[in-house]
């Protein structure tokens, strides 16, 4: 496949389903553009695709995030991924830790490649208060049943002038060890399998996953300004995470809204 930018190379197609092919990611899908993976995903979970299907894109055009934001990133400078998992290995009710669990992954994925990121509540990855990747999971109805559309967006390849705010990163400007995107897609896959088994397998009370989560969350601790879904705003100390997955904000429990760090605790 010929391409122009020669620091930023496709996707090795290949590699990734020979490394993947014993692994729940069997059946990856790879596109050259699309305007959102999560969009081509849901349509084909709808017409039967099974849990475990993988699509990326080289460029995504229309990606959308947290109340409906939308952007566009440059040809093969990120990771635009979206996974299919099923709602039978779970109950519904504990499907609000499924952003957290995958920002767990994209957090271990960044550092293991020595960029030295931290969560922000519910599924921000950052970098210094600049975001690195964000995570949008959706619900769709398959013939199976319900199921859990996971999507990813992880600047690998950014450069300075290409990026979309002042507040955003890659792992490019962080210095990683790596920005091959094959290789930083197989680690994300792998990660996120290992933490979901793990997920899976705790019947009771995500208590490991909570656990390892409130480490690794850079909100906690810090003066917060939560944007409420009905036009309201909460702001205060940002206590922990309870065991829904909630923030607690001044005694408060948020399960849904935009928070924003205002500034760190002293």
């Amino acid at each position: 496949m010929a391409y122009e930018d020669l620091d930023r190379p496709p996707l090795d197609v290949r590699a990734l389903r020979t490394a993947l092919a014993r692994t729940r990611w069997a059946d990856v899908r790879v596109s050259t553009r699309t305007g959102s993976t999560n969009a081509d995903l849901a349509a084909l979970a709808r017409d039967g695709a099974p849990a475990g299907t993988v699509v990326v894109t080289e460029q995504q055009t229309a990606g959308r995030g947290r109340l409906d934001r939308r952007w566009e990133q440059p040809r093969s400078s990120g990771l635009a991924v979206s996974m299919l998992v099923a709602a039978r290995e779970v109950p519904m009710h504990r499907w609000a830790w499924l952003p957290l669990l995958t920002g767990l992954a994209v957090d271990a994925t960044v550092r293991s490649f020595d960029v030295p990121s931290a969560l922000k509540w519910p599924n921000d990855v950052l970098v210094d208060d600049h975001k690195l990747a964000g995570i949008l999971v959706e619900v769709v109805v398959t013939p199976d049943g319900p199921a859990a559309v996971v999507g990813v967006g992880l600047n690998t390849g950014l450069r300075a002038d290409e990026l979309p705010v002042p507040t955003a990163t890659s792992m490019l400007l962080e210095g990683a060890s790596t920005i091959d995107r094959t290789v930083v897609l197989r680690e994300l896959l792998r990660t996120f399998d290992a933490l979901h088994r793990a997920w899976v397998a705790d019947e009771g009370e995500p208590t490991n996953v909570r656990e390892s989560y409130v480490r690794r969350c850079a909100t906690l601790g810090r003066q917060v300004r939560v944007e409420m879904p009905d036009g309201s705003t909460l702001e205060g100390t940002a206590e922990t995470v309870d065991l829904e997955g909630r923030l607690v904000v001044a005694g408060q429990a948020v399960s849904a809204g935009d928070v924003t760090h205002v500034r760190a605790v002293a």
